[in-house]
């Protein structure tokens, strides 16, 4: 109805766009991925605000409010959209918004959704204008207007949807506009986790993927893992292949060392262009405040990458600062190179402490 190409898949949708958990998609991931909130470690507040709000809408009778979850990569939204589906009954239809380029993508999407259902859109804060334009309405009545014709001969057609619940996914809730903003009725922000939280993610992986671990190797593992449990599942997996190359049954301590040694990943998870950071502000800029653009091109990486997944981890840490004149290293980055500061850099420090 709404194409004039690609294919529509057996449940009626361009697989281009859509996809839904009734389909095939990575089996190991689908695994390690918890069903339950109970089974969801970590966010305490953000489990019990959407327990009561999904127990509140099943009291009711009513779908669950749209809801907009937001934080760093890899903290487990998408994992949480599917808790969400699964607790309150409905099917789950994934999607991203750089996938729906045309009001006529999103209509199509839209339409094929059951009472109930739940569509998640990843990375909401890149969704084209005039689709955005399209999603108020859907958002607010559950119905969808279309426009036909042009000028003054142009009409509105105004299409019911069936009540569904939207959930969108950012990592730049900043970059939302308000007006899309305002109309998701629960917002939860999700925090990085504790090496602790980390730990039983590792250890409820290794045993959903039948790996054999001792705790003190989840523990490492955790340490390292950035406060993310995606960064953990996936040290997890590569430890556990150093582990069957070297013939252990069992992921131990000097396992997870030896192989996270040779992933060059140190005591606090920082990487190999982690520390280049460190060291190209420390040497090459002399601990003066640097450009992004500068500093990107210093170490060959895209300023984009830098800023969305390198520097937040450093900026929590405490070893850099982001100033008026540019970033900038701190006493303890300096101390995580085993650099000693010079008298230069002592005083570009103080300049810093007394702005």
């Amino acid at each position: 109805m709404f194409y004039d190409d690609g294919e529509l898949d057996e449940y009626g949708e361009d697989d281009r766009l859509v996809k839904s958990t009734k389909g095939e998609y990575d089996v190991e991931e689908n695994v390690l991925r918890p069903k339950t909130l109970e089974a969801y470690v970590g966010q305490s507040k953000v489990k019990e605000n959407l327990k009561v709000y999904m127990n509140a809408s099943k009291q009711r009778g009513e779908v669950l409010e749209h809801v907009l979850l937001y934080g760093a990569p890899g903290l487990g939204k998408t994992t949480l959209a599917h808790i969400i589906a699964n607790e309150m009954g409905g099917q789950l239809k994934m999607t991203s918004a750089p996938a729906i380029e045309r009001g006529g993508d999103l209509a199509a999407i839209l339409t094929n959704l059951n009472e109930g259902d739940v569509l998640f859109i990843d990375e909401i804060h890149r969704l084209n204008h005039s689709v955005e334009e399209i999603l108020y309405s859907a958002m607010e009545d559950y119905a969808l207007d279309i426009i036909v014709g042009k000028g003054p001969s142009a009409r509105n057609i105004r299409f019911s949807l069936k009540k569904f619940t939207l959930i969108g996914a950012t990592t730049r809730a900043g970059m939302i506009a308000n007006p899309l903003r305002d109309r998701f009725g629960i917002i939860c922000r999700l925090e990085m986790y504790t090496p602790d939280e980390l730990k039983h993610i590792v250890l409820r992986s290794a045993s959903t993927l039948g790996i054999s671990s001792e705790e003190g190797a989840a523990e490492e593992i955790a340490r390292r893992s950035r406060g993310t449990p995606r960064i953990a599942n996936r040290l997890l997996k590569r430890v556990r292949d150093f582990s069957t190359v070297n013939g252990n049954s069992s992921v131990t301590v000097s396992d997870a060392k030896f192989a996270l040694g040779k992933m060059e990943i140190d005591e606090l998870g920082l990487d190999e262009i982690d520390r280049g950071l460190l060291r190209a502000m420390a040497e090459k800029f002399d601990g003066k405040p640097v450009g992004l653009e500068t500093l990107a091109a210093t170490i060959n990486e895209d300023a984009g990458t830098i800023e969305d997944v390198y520097e937040p981890y450093l900026l929590q840490l405490g070893f850099i600062a982001r100033t008026p004149r540019g970033r900038m290293i701190l006493r303890g980055g300096y101390e995580h190179l085993g650099l000693r500061m010079s008298e230069k850099q002592k005083a570009q420090l103080s300049l810093f402490d007394k702005d």
